[in-house]
C-alpha cells in the first residue's frame, strides 16, 4: 500500500467508514470497488465493498443483503451494510489479504501447485456449501479470491447479476473477466452452479499459469483433467462444487469432504513472498493514521 494513496483516501468516508486505502491496484480489473476502512472511533477496520460505475446500485443492495446468508470460513461474511436510503456498500471483517491477481505479482509468477491445490478446494467448499442452500454465487474470478495467512476468501457475491440483468449480453462489462465468465452467463442466461464452476475452473487456470484461458499444456499434468472439465462449455459435463473438492483434496481418515480442504491449508501453504507481502501490508495498516476530521461548524448563537 502507498502511503501517499492512503493519505489521499484517508480524506473520503462511506457509511460511517474512513476509508484508508484501496485494496486493489489502480486502473486493475476488479468486480466492485474495494476499499480498506475503519470506523470514525478507530475500533473496526473493515474491508469495504461498493459497485463499480454502470454496475446496478439497487441489484448491488439486493445481492449484498443476500450475501449475509454465506458462511463458512472460505467466505469473507457479510457483516454491515449500507441503511436503505445510501449510496449502497457492505463491509467484512477485514484480516491482511493479498487479491489473486496481486498475489501473482508478488509471488513472480504462478503459484505452486500445492497452493493452487488448496485455493481450489477451499472454494469449491465454499461454493459447495451455497449452492447446498439454494444460492449461486455469480461472482467467482480471480479478483474476488483474497489470499489470507489461512486460507483464501471468496467476495464480491453476486457481481454478474449486479453487471448486467438476465437476458442480455454480459460481454465486455466493466469488472467481469471474460474467462472467468460462463458462456451461459455471457450470452445472458440466469447465474446457475455451473456457471460457477466455471469460474472456479479458471480461477484455477490463473494461478496455475497466470491465465483464466491458458494452452491445456500450460496446465501442471495433474490439474489437466480437473480444470478441464470445469471449464466445459457445455454446463452439464461439469463436476459439482462437492466433486471437485474431493477432487482436489481427497478425504482422509480424519476428514470428511466438507472440511477436506484444511488438509492443505496447514503452515506454509503459502509461497514465502505472499506471506511477507501479507504482513507488510498489516504492519503498514497498524501504522497508518488518519488525519482528525474536521471540527464540525458551530452552531448559529441567536442575536440579543
Amino acid at each position: 500500500m502507498e502511503q501517499s494513496r492512503a493519505r489521499e483516501e484517508s480524506t473520503r468516508r462511506i457509511g460511517p467508514y474512513r476509508l484508508i486505502t484501496r485494496l486493489d491496484a489502480p486502473g486493475s480489473a476488479v468486480p466492485c470497488r474495494r476499499f480498506v476502512a475503519r470506523t470514525r472511533d478507530g475500533e473496526r477496520t473493515v474491508l469495504l465493498s461498493s459497485p463499480l460505475p454502470g454496475a446496478d446500485p439497487a441489484r448491488f443492495a439486493t445481492e449484498a443483503d443476500a450475501g449475509r446468508r454465506l458462511l463458512g470460513p472460505w467466505t469473507a461474511p457479510v457483516t454491515d451494510l449500507a441503511g436503505p436510503d445510501e449510496a449502497p456498500w457492505y463491509a467484512t471483517p477485514y484480516v491482511p489479504a493479498l487479491p489473486l491477481p496481486v498475489a501473482l505479482a508478488v509471488h513472480g509468477g504462478p503459484l505452486p501447485e500445492a497452493t493452487v491445490r488448496g485455493v481450489g478446494a477451499a472454494l469449491a467448499e465454499a461454493l459447495a456449501a451455497a449452492h447446498a442452500q439454494g444460492l449461486t454465487h455469480a461472482g467467482v474470478s480471480p479478483a474476488a479470491v483474497l489470499l489470507t495467512a489461512d486460507g483464501p476468501r471468496l467476495t464480491c457475491f453476486g457481481a454478474v447479476r449486479a453487471a448486467g440483468p438476465d437476458g442480455e449480453s454480459r460481454t465486455g462489462l466493466p469488472g467481469l473477466d471474460p474467462g472467468a465468465l460462463a458462456p451461459e452467463q455471457a450470452s445472458g442466461g440466469r447465474p446457475r452452479p455451473p456457471g460457477d464452476v466455471f469460474a472456479l475452473g479458471a480461477v484455477l487456470a490463473y494461478a496455475a499459469t497466470g491465465h483464466t484461458v491458458p494452452e491445456r499444456d500450460e496446465l501442471p499434468p495433474s490439474l489437466r483433467p480437473v480444470v478441464s472439465s470445469c471449464l466445459a462449455r457445455d454446463p452439464a459435463d461439469r463436476p459439482t462444487a462437492a466433486a471437485l473438492t474431493t477432487a482436489l483434496a481427497p478425504p482422509t481418515t480424519h476428514h470428511t469432504v466438507l472440511d477436506s480442504a484444511g488438509t492443505l491449508l496447514t503452515p506454509g501453504w503459502l509461497p514465502g513472498r505472499v506471506v511477507a507481502a501479507l504482513a507488510r501490508q498489516s504492519a503498514e495498516l497498524l501504522a497508518a493514521e488518519l488525519p482528525p476530521l474536521p471540527a464540525p461548524p458551530e452552531p448559529a448563537t441567536a442575536r440579543s
